[in-house]
């Protein structure tokens, strides 16, 4: 199914590049109300188009370039258009202040530009690409069954814009068939096919279905684009090949490498720039209760391993281990501020520079909640073997996450997310989550 993403998100990526360079040339002759000057316009674009560069990766921050957002659309387009077209206003400010090497200070053109590139951005997107035809769904037959495959029909089917229809789903059971499938798909006339490819029955019909491709017919594999639109694993899919094939004990020397060298600059930038906020949390802590400032638990990490992890305290008390199966405690009105924007975490970036946890990874849980959930979870343990993160996939796409209590299925949604990251972990998915855990703080919204 990427592939029938990546044409329309490539034509979504040089649309907006014209756009931005069309709304740079408006926007020079709506200030001055004159004919733009070529040599003008070319001074001008040069330095905008050094910030092109940051402006489309503020979009990709804001998902305006992924399929997930296409199909599970969270958020009105207009509202995460200002958003993003500020914070790139704000951006070019801050460049042109900061280094002032291309003669200009464009103070007026920043503000009319930012109007003019939000109403042609808005154009394109909601009325010239849908005028192009990529975005009416293509009829699609689907060959499979179970809860992830009615799911994906029916996300598919109720998505506005979604590149396809199911108009069928054929049971695996069907008697023939290879030619059930051929009879659908002739009935809808669809020349998409989207198959479970894991049921025994679905692969041993598909050699004949095959003969199709010289037709046009094109194949996808079902629980593949499940995966790319819902960004995780399905649970009732695992099994011991599953893990073969996916989830292997060898570690990627270089990504390790560069995983550390990420973690310890951040880590180190973030926290000494924090400590400027020590004092105020300190001073709200003791002015609140007189309580202690941070609270020390015991949490399990890599391998299993119990490890410390430091916190500002957010509660009337502290979670230690069994009271969190059944926690009394209750948020402090100190503990919601910074617990809403993340400032509880903080402490936790001197565990990174220890090498006890990264920047990114599965959130570290108490022992007595990995003990109970590991009793009713096949494979829970598996989000142990990699270090535990200050923010993680399932943070970003999970919002159900139990705190301090006991919640086996949201626990069994949650690990679906750590798997994903697991099977698919790399620099750039590590540098996207940490980009979208900044966006998600700063916009407050899910992603």
């Amino acid at each position: 199914m990427q592939t029938v993403f990546r044409p329309r998100t490539l034509i979504l990526f040089l649309g907006d590049l014209a756009i931005f360079a069309i709304a740079l040339y408006i926007s020079l002759y709506l200030r001055t109300l004159e004919p733009v000057a070529e040599g003008s316009f070319i001074t001008h674009l040069y330095p905008f188009s050094l910030l092109f560069v940051a402006w489309f990766l503020v979009f990709f921050i804001a998902g305006l370039y992924e399929s997930r957002s296409i199909i599970l659309a969270r958020r009105a387009l207009s509202a995460t258009l200002l958003v993003a077209q500020t914070v790139n206003m704000a951006l070019a400010a801050l460049f042109f202040f900061f280094v002032p090497l291309f003669g200009i200070a464009p103070k007026t053109l920043l503000v009319i530009y930012l109007i003019v590139s939000f109403l042609l951005v808005l154009f394109w997107r909601v009325v010239l690409f849908p005028w192009l035809g990529l975005q009416r769904a293509e009829p699609a037959v689907m060959v499979g069954e179970g809860r992830e495959i009615e799911e994906l029909a029916r996300v598919m089917n109720a998505a506005q814009y979604a590149p396809v229809h199911v108009a069928e789903i054929v049971s695996p059971s069907a008697p023939d068939l290879s030619h059930t499938i051929v009879d659908s798909m002739e009935r809808h006339r669809a020349a998409i096919v989207l198959a479970d490819f894991d049921n025994l029955r679905v692969s041993e019909a598909f050699p004949q279905v095959y003969n199709l491709l010289s037709a046009g017919v094109r194949f996808f594999d079902a629980l593949s684009i499940y995966e790319n639109i819902f960004g995780r694993i399905p649970l009732s899919r695992l099994n011991t090949a599953w893990l073969a094939r996916n989830i292997g004990m060898q570690g990627n020397t270089l990504y390790d490498i560069l995983k550390r060298a990420m973690d310890i600059s951040a880590a180190l930038l973030i926290g000494v720039v924090s400590l400027i906020l020590y004092p105020f949390i300190i001073a709200a802590q003791k002015l609140y209760d007189g309580g202690p400032i941070f609270y020390r638990q015991t949490r399990t990490g890599h391998y299993n391993r119990p490890m410390p992890m430091l916190k500002f305290r957010s509660m009337s008390g502290t979670d230690q281990g069994n009271e969190v199966l059944k926690s009394k405690h209750v948020v402090t009105p100190v503990g919601r501020v910074i617990r809403a924007t993340r400032i509880d975490e903080l402490p936790q970036l001197w565990s990174i520079l220890r090498g006890d946890m990264s920047l990114i990874g599965p959130r570290p849980e108490f022992p007595a909640l990995v003990e109970e959930y590991a009793r009713h979870i096949p494979y829970y343990n598996l989000r142990h073997l990699v270090k535990p993160g200050l923010s993680g996939w399932a943070q970003i796409y999970h919002h159900q996450d139990p705190h301090h209590g006991t919640d086996v299925e949201e626990t069994r949604n949650k690990l679906s997310y750590d798997l994903y990251y697991l099977k698919h972990r790399s620099l750039l998915l590590d540098i996207t989550i940490a980009m979208k855990t900044v966006r998600r703080l700063l916009m407050r919204g899910n992603a």
